[in-house]
């Protein structure tokens, strides 16, 4: 995984840097920009943002998702925590719950809330157009609670 972090980028962030948390550690404004995809335990790529190793976060994730033309994420879920999904480009349905047997489609400009421990699959309807999004989860380690999750076993 690749990132750069620039703590020193304007004189606000400066100004911040002179302050302390509670634990005498200076705090600090981090720029990310992300610069390498990195496939998750989805089966899709993703530009990591904001997590505890880029960033130090200790609540958040945030990351830019991209899903192929016509490609779908592996059916999973996420051990106690909230996924929330920006779509910035492109069309998508959602299938949810047990076995999969709902769904939703969102497309650009729409959010996706999905609850902690709620299987789903997302999948581009465009043949032709990768879908982008924007992924924020209340968990700073964005990968490491991702369920893999078989609709066809009883759960």
């Amino acid at each position: 995984m690749s990132f750069q972090k620039d703590t020193n980028s304007s004189n606000f962030n400066n100004s911040l840097n002179s302050s302390q948390d509670l634990n005498g550690n200076p705090k600090k404004i981090i720029r990310i920009r992300p610069d390498a995809q990195t496939l998750t335990h989805q089966s899709l790529s993703d530009f990591v943002g904001v997590s505890q190793v880029t960033a130090g976060a200790t609540g958040i994730s945030m990351n830019i998702a991209v899903i192929p033309p016509g490609a779908s994420a592996e059916p999973h879920s996420h051990d106690g925590y909230e996924t929330v999904i920006y779509i910035v480009k492109g069309r998508v349905k959602a299938l949810y719950g047990q076995g999969l047997q709902q769904s939703v489609v969102v497309e650009s400009g729409d959010f996706l809330f999905v609850p902690p421990n709620v299987p789903h699959q997302p999948h581009n309807l465009s043949a032709i157009e990768p879908v982008y999004a924007i992924v924020a989860r209340n968990t700073p380690h964005e990968q490491e609670n991702v369920i893999p999750y078989d609709p066809t076993l009883n759960h």
